[in-house]
């Protein structure tokens, strides 16, 4: 039987899927776009949230529950890969990556369910 803290180290060295995502309505075309640092986790929290309708936004929560899970579809738009050895901010650097999508792709109003985030 391994110690808690052998579990914890062992936890610690699993590479999780880090990245952009976007959850696209394949009715109407509009997609959501977010960024995790555990991408395989970020959509069983959004499906469950969405499920259980208590999603923050609002206006996708809606279409979920009108449209079906069924018209919904999970895809990764860019993933980041893990550095050995070497100290590296994931958060910042999904936040910075998520940026740069929303700035390209511009999931606003009629094209998604993101809200415009005011600069400083």
């Amino acid at each position: 039987m391994k110690t808690k803290k052998e579990l914890k180290d062992e936890y610690k060295q699993i590479k999780f899927k880090m990245g952009v995502f976007q959850i696209r309505n394949t009715i109407n075309g509009k997609i959501f776009v977010g960024s995790s640092t555990n991408l395989d986790a970020i959509w069983n929290r959004s499906r469950t949230q969405l499920d259980f309708g208590s999603h923050v936004n609002s206006n996708l929560q809606k279409d979920w529950k009108e449209f079906g899970e069924v018209n919904f579809k999970f895809e990764i738009l860019s993933e980041i890969k893990q550095k050995e050895m070497e100290i590296v901010d994931y958060n910042s650097e999904v936040k910075v990556l998520e940026e740069m999508y929303l700035e390209q792709l511009k999931p606003y109003d009629d094209k998604g369910y993101n809200r415009f985030q005011k600069t400083k």
